[in-house]
């Protein structure tokens, strides 16, 4: 016969000792910080918005980037960070001239180029030369020098977009590297289909350094439909013939400088965290997706935690200058600081303000229940942990070559290269909610690192470090 226990004695069980004393779990207090972060002001917008519209276009070493860093120290003063300063160095400037490019034959027609970074420039008249085309930076280094040789080269390829942005390495390959390859085989200019993901009528610009044995030529980027474009009229199998001005130039050695500031912690020898991103930005936009959204990322971050008490560990905010450039800011800040701090770990934002949707980290072995906490708390913000080492982007990746921990929080890149070093880098690209769980997901690992009564551990540098 089946024993049927009576209902009646389940409140019983609820009375016993060994039910009665077991605590409840107390809150995480980064918790509570991450909830109020998602649900709380919008001092990142009110940043962003800030720098775009009393800014502007921030160009690296110039008058504009000087005018960026003193409305960011009076910024960071009045939120009440301490230590507010510029840390200055020198650069070459270069700045952008005359713009035009023209098919004079066999269908005659304009194109809208800018030029790339460092590229060297043309009569103010222009020139105008042959068409060759290439669909790859390889295909053009296998190509005979007379095939080459006093033409304009021109470099095709079809970046699709990834939520990762990992398309960035390799179809950035022809704006890096095609204008040296193209002067060491004599070419007269090279102009590539720009580096982005959408169909505006819009270039993207960015930087490219001419390698050894390279004279600087003019070097400019078509809007994709405009390479497009360019590419069936080669398709037609005619002699293709385009007249070309770009007139940038260098003005000289100028000062660009990193702002930094400071929330102090109570333990100085528990060591420091640095989080950052790029004050500078391309002059086509302003700069708001690259990178106003990411200074004040990681500022209402650490305002965040600054209003809940002093952290046990110093909390360093850069705003990192010529980072576009090629991270010269960040290469300054590791020279000055790399063996003087006591830096514990560093993380970078720097690729826009699309949610957050993957979180990665090179955490040393005994920090893993650190790591598990990290992961925890971003799971509810739709935070998935990847399995790369983070990188800590430009500017701070130095510091974690060199062995500190690093964390990583990866935003949806999906449109990121429709506007990125475009004229549609503006504000109306930032959408505030996406832009709140960005500060949330921040705010969280921040609490924790910051607050940790264990030591933060280092891990192996990579490639014997910098």
């Amino acid at each position: 016969m089946k024993k049927i226990m009576s209902f009646a004695a389940l409140p019983l069980l609820a009375l016993s000792p060994a039910f009665a004393t077991v605590p409840p779990t107390p809150p995480d207090p980064a918790a509570a910080l991450r909830d109020a972060a998602l649900h709380g002001d919008d001092l990142a917008w009110d940043i962003t918005e800030g720098l775009t519209t009393e800014v502007g276009q921030r160009l690296a070493g110039t008058e504009a980037e000087a005018r960026a860093r003193d409305w960011a120290v009076r910024r960071l003063t009045e939120l009440g960070f301490s230590n507010v300063h510029i840390e200055p160095f020198d650069m070459p400037v270069w700045v952008r001239g005359a713009e035009h490019a023209e098919i004079i034959a066999p269908f005659p027609q304009s194109l809208v180029v800018t030029a790339l970074g460092n590229s060297g420039a043309t009569p103010a008249e222009g020139i105008e030369a042959r068409v060759v085309g290439f669909n790859s930076v390889e295909e053009l280094e296998a190509a005979p020098d007379e095939i080459v040789r006093g033409r304009i080269v021109f470099i095709n390829h079809a970046m699709a977009p990834t939520q990762d942005g990992s398309g960035y390495g390799v179809f950035g390959a022809p704006r890096r590297q095609g204008p040296t390859v193209a002067s060491r085989k004599g070419a007269v200019a090279i102009v590539v289909r720009s580096v982005g993901t959408d169909h505006h009528r819009n270039p993207h610009t960015g930087v490219q350094t001419f390698g050894d044995g390279a004279r600087p030529i003019p070097a400019g980027a078509l809007s994709v439909p405009d390479a497009e474009q360019l590419q069936r009229i080669l398709d037609r199998g005619r002699e293709v013939r385009m007249r070309l001005t770009l007139t940038p130039r260098f003005t000289g050695t100028h000062p660009s400088g990193n702002v930094v500031a400071d929330l102090p912690g109570s333990d100085p020898s528990a060591g420091m965290i640095i989080v950052g991103g790029h004050l500078d930005s391309w002059d086509l936009g302003t700069g708001a997706i690259d990178d106003a959204s990411g200074v004040a990322i990681v500022t209402a971050a650490a305002h965040r935690i600054m209003q809940a008490g002093q952290p046990r560990r110093t909390i360093r905010i850069v705003w990192f200058g010529a980072e576009e450039q090629g991270g010269l800011g960040g290469r300054a800040l590791f020279e000055a600081h790399h063996g003087r701090d006591h830096v514990v770990a560093v993380g970078e934002s720097d690729f826009g303000a699309d949610h957050v949707w993957r979180v990665q980290h090179n955490l040393a072995p005994q920090n893993e229940a650190l790591g598990a906490r990290i992961r925890a708390l971003l799971m509810p913000l739709g935070i998935v942990p990847g399995a790369g080492r983070a990188s800590a982007g430009e500017d701070l990746g130095p510091w974690a070559r060199a062995g500190v921990a690093a964390i990583d929080l990866d935003q949806d890149g999906t449109r990121y290269f429709d506007y990125h070093h475009s004229p549609d880098d503006t504000l109306d690209k930032i959408d505030p909610a996406q832009l709140r769980q960005n500060v949330a997901a921040w705010t969280a690992w921040l609490a924790v690192l910051a607050n940790a009564p264990e030591e933060i551990g280092g891990v192996p540098p990579v490639g014997g470090g910098e």
